[in-house]
């Protein structure tokens, strides 16, 4: 009986599923590396129209590479001034709110005991929400804003390399290939794609985030700033995202207004946003191809913020679209991304 043999199925199926393990756990050991290079990438698909433009109007290839970064610079730059400014006066005023929030708790409580003749207290607990938890929250949050601003030049450093070898890596990937016009076309349509998806993406959300923080600052919540940065960050991640998004702006209108009737009119606006953003305007404008199903979505997110914390889980989609796109130029992994998409094919829909 021949044990060398590699060939069998069963072999086959363990090697895949080593190499998976490896894979997934080096993920996750190189994050201090693999995370700043991801940003860089996403920064540098998002810049590349910007270069192209540039270089299509004469300027130089330094100067084509150097504004788009600086223009990147002054924008997370503003953004991370914006949100580390926010999220040091909500520290400050978390403790007020947690206190009147136990108090609208507790007269609830009374009001409830009073109606009903029971001890609520015998049959539930009452401590809803830890203080210290969430306090413990806030501070984390302000961890997390201060290691972004420590990985931020790597980020920005890595993207204009990338950048820069965006003018010349399509003529080595076509030195490279056997079937050149094949493997060039194939190269484009992937780029191009993944451009599209993040460009929609993110002008999509920029537009969510306004319009979701004018709508906080128009029904008196506070920090309208930070709550529409949070609706933008979090659009990135499909129905999940929109969701977690709208949590704080309804609690803040519950503590400051004492009202249910205040809470679910501010809880319309982000739903009315998220049906027309995220079910009408952004699947016509990048088609059903760019779809994941419900539960990849789900299971990227814990992926990815498993592997790379809360910064992996805000590029979970991303990620996971651009591995799909690739997935869906490869004829011999077409059928991975046909089980990440969130319909079937076209053909098999008619069949059916």
């Amino acid at each position: 009986m021949n044990l060398n043999r590699t060939d069998a199925p069963g072999a086959q199926v363990l090697f895949s599923l080593a190499c998976l393990v490896v894979v997934v756990f080096g993920l996750r050991a190189a994050a201090p590396i693999l995370l700043p290079s991801a940003l860089a990438l996403f920064l540098a698909v998002l810049s590349l129209p910007v270069m192209v433009w540039l270089r299509s109007h004469g300027f130089p290839k330094a100067s084509a590479i150097v504004i788009p970064v600086l223009l990147n610079v002054a924008v997370v730059g503003l953004l991370l001034a914006f949100a580390s400014q926010s999220v040091a006066e909500l520290q400050r005023e978390l403790p007020n709110y947690l206190n009147t929030l136990a108090q609208l708790q507790s007269d609830w409580v009374k009001n409830v005991e009073a109606r009903m003749d029971v001890v609520l207290s015998d049959y539930i607990t009452l401590e809803l929400i830890d203080p210290g938890a969430v306090i413990g929250l806030a501070s984390g949050a302000v961890g997390r804003i201060a290691q972004l601003l420590s990985m931020t030049f790597l980020v920005f450093l890595i993207m204009a390399f990338m950048l820069s070898e965006a003018t010349v890596f399509p003529d080595k990937f076509r030195s490279l290939s056997r079937n050149s016009d094949e493997q060039d076309d194939r190269l484009k349509k992937i780029v191009s794609e993944v451009k599209t998806y993040l460009v929609i993406k993110t002008v999509i959300s920029l537009a969510t985030g306004a319009i979701l923080g004018l709508w906080a600052y128009f029904w008196g919540l506070d920090f309208p700033v930070l709550l529409g940065l949070a609706a933008f960050l979090l659009n990135y991640i499909p129905t999940v995202g929109s969701m977690i998004a709208a949590i704080p702006a309804v609690l803040l209108s519950v503590i400051l207004y004492g009202s249910i009737g205040h809470a679910l009119i501010v809880m319309s606006g982000y739903v009315a946003v998220n049906m027309v953003f995220g079910n009408i305007l952004e699947p016509n404008l990048m088609g059903r191809r760019l779809g994941l199903s419900t539960l990849v979505v789900m299971l990227s997110l814990l992926f990815w913020g498993w592997a790379w914390g809360p910064l992996g889980a805000l590029l979970s989609v991303p990620l996971t679209v651009m591995v799909k796109i690739w997935l869906e130029n490869t004829a011999d992994l077409r059928w991975v991304a046909i089980l990440l998409d969130k319909s079937a094919p076209i053909a098999v829909e008619a069949a059916e």
